[in-house]
């Protein structure tokens, strides 16, 4: 399940839209009984989600954040000061739900924007027309769309890294060790570098990563 928070700068308020993907538990009973609204995706695809959620929204900024992520309560004033700056679009650092060092070393990376920054866990906010202009995510990555995505809008557009910090859920370390995960992340990103196909990135990451 991957929420959406969507700015409506004109009228000073945001809407939520939540859209599953078919999801097990009972996340989408407890985003319902919220009042927000709620989508079902015929495909589980997180490129297939956002652009749906994307499509539904009538806001002039979208903000695109994973599940398993925390927003800050700024969030909104954050991301129209920057928009109103002249930037359309950007992500926030983020730090870990977790007291290990060697995240806290991860997380301080993050706040910088290099090439590694625009990833799914720091979100991604972006100007409608701007994400409609560059044709949304594509949906034929079913893993990294958001690089993807981000590698594209940097080529055309300002991006800003918001410094304040958003919290992950360090499930995925806790999972595996952290130099696996480490490891796995640079195969990834060197492999998607090479244009090794979507399918097969998915492929190697499920294999090479177990989630509890």
């Amino acid at each position: 399940m991957i929420p959406f928070f969507l700015a409506h700068k004109q009228r000073n308020k945001f809407e939520v839209i939540v859209v599953d993907g078919g999801s097990k538990d009972d996340s989408l009973q407890v985003a319902q009984n919220l009042g927000v609204q709620v989508l079902q995706s015929k495909e589980r695809s997180r490129a297939c989600q956002m652009n749906l959620g994307a499509n539904r929204a009538s806001g002039e900024i979208l903000y695109f954040v994973h599940a398993d992520t925390r927003v800050l309560p700024s969030f909104f004033t954050d991301i129209t000061k920057t928009v109103d700056s002249g930037v359309p679009s950007g992500c926030f650092a983020y730090s870990f739900d977790s007291e290990s060092r060697l995240l806290k070393v991860n997380s301080w990376f993050t706040q910088f924007n290099g090439l590694l920054s625009g990833g799914g866990d720091q979100t991604l906010f972006v100007k409608r027309d701007v994400f409609e202009a560059l044709g949304g995510f594509d949906e034929s990555y079913c893993i990294m769309e958001d690089f993807e995505f981000v590698r594209r809008l940097k080529k055309k557009y300002r991006f800003h890294v918001i410094p304040k910090k958003i919290t992950v859920s360090a499930r995925k370390y806790k999972s595996n060790s952290w130099i696996r995960v480490q490891l796995v992340n640079l195969l990834m990103i060197v492999l998607f570098h090479y244009k090794i196909s979507p399918i097969r990135l998915k492929f190697l990451y499920s294999r090479l990563l177990v989630y509890r």
